[in-house]
């Protein structure tokens, strides 16, 4: 069933809202994938605040040349059965969660990306990306690395006064059997 030109406008309005409140947009092939992995898919990526579109890559292309950020974007890799990932809080999780679910489900292969700044990414800089710990992973990390000094010195000064309390109390214990 064809869809109405209203009904393309209001698809276009909504690919261009979530492009230019997505941090990063993934785009990848997935023909060949059943429904009940889709809805899997679905899910998978609503857990890591990913929300995923099946549209037709002519409305994306028109959704692209409305921003003023994308208009300049190499599309001519948008072709075939392409499914999009937004994420407008991390981005790394779009890339993530269609990569773990491609382990299982081998028909998921990327095609590119879109950056919130207008860069096209290869499907080779996409699969390096989700390889990437997570931005939460990464400031844990950082977090880890900063208090690590502090971690040190106090499980030293710890350790020496464990000694130090260990040490008295044989010698009071010492004091009192003997007296």
């Amino acid at each position: 069933m064809a869809l109405t030109k209203d009904k393309k406008d209001e698809i276009v309005k909504e690919v261009s809202e979530l492009l230019s409140n997505s941090k990063m947009t993934v785009a990848a092939a997935y023909q060949g994938t059943p429904v009940k992995a889709m809805q899997e898919l679905r899910r998978n990526g609503r857990e890591s605040g990913t929300q995923l579109k099946v549209v037709k890559n002519r409305l994306v292309i028109k959704a692209l040349q409305a921003h003023d950020t994308f208009k300049d974007i190499d599309t001519s890799g948008l072709n075939g059965m392409l499914l999009y990932a937004f994420n407008s809080e991390d981005e790394v999780a779009p890339a993530q969660t269609l990569a773990t679910f491609a382990k299982k489900q081998p028909t998921i292969e990327f095609v590119g990306a879109f950056s919130a700044e207008g860069r096209f990414l290869t499907a080779d800089e996409v699969a390096a990306l989700a390889t990437l710990p997570s931005k939460d992973n990464l400031i844990a990390q950082v977090i880890a690395t900063l208090t690590s000094p502090l971690n040190d010195v106090v499980s030293g000064l710890s350790g020496n006064l464990h000694g130090l309390l260990d040490g008295i109390e044989y010698e009071e214990a010492r004091r009192l059997i003997l007296d």
